[in-house]
C-alpha cells in the first residue's frame, strides 16, 4: 500500500490541531480521542491510487493543498447565506432547519424549535461544550484507526449538527441540515453529523451541501446513525457544492431489529467527489435500502464506495445506484455486499447503472459479494449504456426533436432513483430541478 507522506511536524494539520486543542471545550475523553486520531492520520498519510481501496481516485490535489481550517463567518458570508435560504428550493423543505456557515453553527437561520418535544436538534459542538451524554455515542460508528479522512475528522472537526429522537416519537415533516460553504480556496471544513433514533421512532433527516462561492473548498464530512429497534429513518445526503471543491464524506449506519435504513446519496456537484457508505444489519430483520444518483459533466470525478454488512439473520438489503455521465467525466462505484456467518435468510440486491451521454465520458463499477452463509440469496450486476435507440426514435416518431428526446429520457432514467424518496418535499424539489435542468421546461416530469 502506498500514502502521500505527511510530513513528521504534520505542516498546517499539527497548527490546526494544535489550536483548536487549546481552545476546545469538552470532556476529557474527546481531547485523548481527537489526539490519537490526528497522531494516526499522520501515520497513514492521503491514500494513493496504488491503495486498491482508492484506485480509482487520486487524492494528490487535496494532499498537496495543505489546506486551512476555514475562520468565522463574516457579515458578507452572512448575507449571502440569507439570500441562499430566501431564493433556494433545497433551502425550504418544511421542518426544522439546522444551518452551518463555514463549519459552524448558524442560529439566526436555524430553526429546531419546530420539532417539539421528544426529539432534540442542534449544534454537536455546544453539546460537546456542555458535557451533554449524547456525545458519548461519537466515534462509536465511525472507525478512525485505518481510514486517513475519518482520522482527519476526528482530530478536526469542531461542529455540526446532533439529532436526537426519541423512542416512539413520529416526525411528519424532515429535519434538514444544511451545510453552506464561503470560505476562501485552500480552506477546509470538517463537518460532524451524529443521528441517534430511538425505538418505534419514525424520521425523514435531509443532510445537504451548497456552495455560495466560486472557491475550491475541501469538506471532509463524517456521518454516524443508529436506529435502534423497530426504528424507521430516513436519511439523504444532497451533495451540489461549486465545480472548483473537493468533498470526501462517510457515512456509517447500523441498523436494530427490525429497523428499516433508507440512505439516500445523491451527488450533483464538486470537481472531486468520494462518498463512502457502511451500513450495519445489526439486528434479526433489518432492512436497509441504498439509493444513489450521481451526475457529472465536464471533468468531475465522482466515486462511490458501499459496504452492506448483514451481521444478523432474515436481513434484507436493497441496492440501486444510477450514474449519469456526460463531457469527460469519470465515475466509479464498488459496492460490497457482507454476509457473515451467523446471517441465514439474507436477501440482498445490489444494482449500479450508468448512462453515458458522451464518448468521452469514462464509467467504472466494481460490485461485490462476500458471503460466508449458505441459505442465503444474494444478486448484483452493473450495466453501461448510452441513451435507447428505439426509445428515442419513439419520441421523435411522435413529434418531439432529437435533444429533446435525450433530454427526457435522461430524465427518465434518473426518475426512479427519485421516486425511491419517501420525502415528498425533497423528492418534488428534485424532480423539478432535474427536469428543468434536462428539458428546460418548469414541471416535474409528471403527467
Amino acid at each position: 500500500m502506498s500514502v502521500t507522506a505527511i510530513p513528521a511536524t504534520g505542516g498546517a494539520y499539527r497548527a490546526a490541531f494544535e489550536a483548536a486543542a487549546r481552545a476546545q471545550r469538552g470532556p476529557g475523553w474527546l481531547g485523548t480521542a481527537r489526539r490519537a486520531a490526528f497522531e494516526r492520520f499522520l501515520e497513514l498519510g492521503f491514500p494513493t491510487p496504488k491503495h486498491e481501496e482508492w484506485r480509482h481516485t487520486n487524492v494528490a490535489v487535496i494532499a498537496r493543498g495543505e489546506f486551512t481550517p476555514a475562520p468565522p463567518p463574516d457579515a458578507a458570508a452572512e448575507a449571502a447565506a440569507e439570500k441562499f435560504l430566501a431564493g433556494s428550493p433545497f433551502a425550504a423543505l418544511g421542518g426544522a432547519r439546522l444551518v452551518f456557515l463555514d463549519g459552524r453553527y448558524a442560529a439566526r437561520f436555524s430553526t429546531p424549535g419546530a420539532l417539539g418535544a421528544g426529539v432534540r436538534a442542534g449544534s454537536l459542538g455546544a453539546a460537546l461544550a456542555a458535557g451533554d451524554a449524547i456525545g458519548e455515542a461519537l466515534t462509536r460508528e465511525a472507525p478512525w484507526s485505518e481510514l486517513a479522512f475519518v482520522a482527519l475528522n476526528t482530530a478536526l472537526f469542531d461542529d455540526g449538527a446532533v439529532i436526537e429522537i426519541g423512542r416512539g416519537q413520529v416526525l411528519p415533516e424532515p429535519v434538514h441540515v444544511l451545510y453552506l460553504a464561503t470560505a476562501a480556496a485552500a480552506q477546509y471544513l470538517q463537518p460532524r453529523t451524529l443521528i441517534l433514533a430511538g425505538r418505534d421512532s419514525q424520521a425523514s433527516v435531509i443532510e445537504a451541501y451548497a456552495s455560495l462561492g466560486e472557491q475550491g473548498v475541501f469538506t471532509n464530512a463524517v456521518t454516524e446513525i443508529v436506529a435502534e429497534e423497530n426504528a424507521a429513518l430516513e436519511h439523504a445526503r444532497l451533495q451540489q457544492e461549486n465545480l472548483a471543491s473537493y468533498h470526501v464524506s462517510a457515512t456509517f449506519a447500523r441498523a436494530g431489529r427490525t429497523a428499516r435504513v433508507a440512505l439516500h446519496a445523491l451527488t450533483f456537484g464538486g470537481a472531486l467527489t468520494r462518498n463512502d457508505v457502511t451500513a450495519v444489519l445489526d439486528g434479526e430483520g433489518a432492512e436497509v435500502l441504498l439509493n444513489g444518483l450521481y451526475i457529472a459533466g465536464g471533468r468531475q470525478h465522482i466515486d462511490n464506495h458501499t459496504v452492506l454488512d448483514h451481521a444478523q439473520p432474515l436481513g434484507t438489503s436493497r441496492e440501486f445506484y444510477k450514474g449519469i455521465l456526460d463531457g469527460q467525466a469519470s465515475t466509479a462505484f464498488r459496492g460490497r455486499i457482507v454476509v457473515r456467518p451467523d446471517a441465514q435468510h439474507t436477501d440482498a440486491i445490489q444494482s449500479d447503472k450508468n448512462l453515458l451521454l458522451s464518448a468521452d465520458a469514462v464509467a467504472s463499477s466494481d460490485p461485490q459479494l462476500e458471503i460466508r452463509a449458505d441459505d442465503v440469496r444474494c444478486t448484483h450486476g452493473a450495466t453501461f449504456g448510452q441513451i435507447d435507440a428505439e426509445a428515442l426514435f419513439y419520441l421523435q416518431s411522435r413529434g418531439i426533436g432529437a435533444e429533446a428526446a435525450r433530454r427526457l429520457l435522461t430524465f427518465a432514467f434518473a426518475s426512479d432513483v427519485l421516486a425511491r424518496l419517501r420525502c415528498a418535499p425533497l423528492r418534488r424539489a428534485l424532480e423539478r430541478e432535474l427536469f428543468h435542468r434536462w428539458t428546460g421546461l418548469e414541471g416535474d416530469g409528471e403527467a
